[in-house]
């Protein structure tokens, strides 16, 4: 499985199932047209478009356009790259009938269609062995400190999410996808140390060297 630098983002979690299957990446859901009033959300988008960079994938239909131009007008362009699915006419196998103009989404395109639209947008494929890259943070590593697994768990994931101007109500699976975009293992662990440094009037994407190991 290719991985790739930038965070994807896609409309739904049929759309971000299918691409998870085809590529290593960072994916987000912009929960369909839920983006235009989650102001949370979008905060979230530009702080991964400034530390990772995204690209835009969505439906090849009036709506999955309506949505690009949102994130258009909400995040910096020179940080968006925009990838686009061909039209083609069918209805995904879980649904009953076909959507309003008749197209195939993001869940319905075979690997290859979807991996040819990564390359034509220019996404940024990381071909480095494993073993060299940073090492991620772990469902275990979020037990291990409490957010996730425990009574107060939620509260804990919430807290820390405020203090880096994230959206609060993530779960544990789209916090870790997260934590990962924003920082390495290591600096988790610090981070987590050292939560009172955290607390400021404007909190910026933490960097590895943000909170020194005491």
């Amino acid at each position: 499985m290719q991985r790739i630098k930038e965070v994807i983002v896609v409309e739904g979690r049929y759309d971000k199932n299918t691409l998870s299957q085809v590529v290593d990446a960072v994916i987000l859901e912009t929960s369909g047209f839920s983006i235009f009033n989650d102001a949370a959300k979008r905060h979230l988008l530009q702080t991964m478009a400034e530390t990772r960079g995204l690209v835009v994938l969505t439906d090849s239909d009036s709506a999955g356009f309506m949505i690009r131009n949102h994130i258009r007008g909400c995040v910096d362009p020179k940080l968006v790259k925009h990838a686009y699915i061909p039209d083609i006419y069918g209805k995904e196998r879980r649904k009953s009938r076909f959507s309003k103009e008749g197209k195939l989404g993001v869940e319905g395109m075979r690997p290859e269609v979807l991996l040819d639209a990564l390359h034509r947008a220019g996404a940024t494929f990381d071909d480095s062995p494993a073993d060299t890259r940073l090492e991620q943070i772990t469902k275990t590593d979020l037990y291990t400190r409490g957010l996730s697994g425990g009574v107060n768990s939620a509260e804990k994931r919430r807290q820390l999410l405020r203090r880096l101007e994230l959206p609060e109500h993530m779960n544990a699976d789209a916090m870790l996808d997260v934590l990962n975009a924003l920082m390495d293992r290591e600096t988790f662990y610090c981070l987590d140390i050292c939560t009172s440094s955290m607390h400021t009037e404007k909190s910026t994407p933490i960097k590895s060297s943000a909170c020194p190991i005491s």
